[in-house]
């Protein structure tokens, strides 16, 4: 396989999928990478059923929206220092899957070999009523969150 056959990143996987994988796998991560705003109004994944808390790190800083600056570094060290290497899983999850996507993308050029973007992210798309977290995603789906 040359370079440009290989992969940019490990893969796409559901959510129920992640949160099976989060809980049969000791070293694995799951990253949050939407805004501090999300995180606060609409909620996060709560991972504490796993003995785990998910990285929530911005890929786009809020309001700018623009790429946030050493997301990779900033995500490196975060992973390090809860004991994992490059070979580890790492899911990454936003609102529908596209920044975290991106994300994926950015830590596999890295070096982390296992990035997968989680589909349908925490949200999922809009319904008829062009409402989110109803049809697909973490919420949809049942899984285990938190709001501050």
């Amino acid at each position: 396989m040359t370079d440009h056959e290989k992969p940019a990143y490990a893969g796409e996987i559901g959510v129920v999928d992640t949160f099976a994988a989060l809980q049969a796998t000791d070293k694995a991560a799951l990253v949050d990478v939407r805004t501090e705003a999300e995180w606060m109004y609409v909620g996060t994944p709560d991972l504490t059923t796993l003995e785990k808390k998910p990285i929530l790190l911005e890929w786009q800083a809020y309001p700018d929206m623009g790429i946030a600056p050493e997301f990779v570094e900033r995500l490196s060290d975060l992973l390090r220092r809860r004991g994992l290497d490059k070979d580890a899983p790492i899911y990454f999850i936003c609102r529908s899957g596209v920044r975290s996507r991106a994300a994926a993308i950015a830590a596999t050029q890295a070096g982390w070999r296992r990035c997968y973007n989680v589909t349908d992210g925490f949200e999922g798309p809009r319904d008829q009523s062009g409402h989110r977290g109803r049809e697909r995603g973490w919420k949809a789906a049942g899984l285990p969150w938190s709001q501050s």
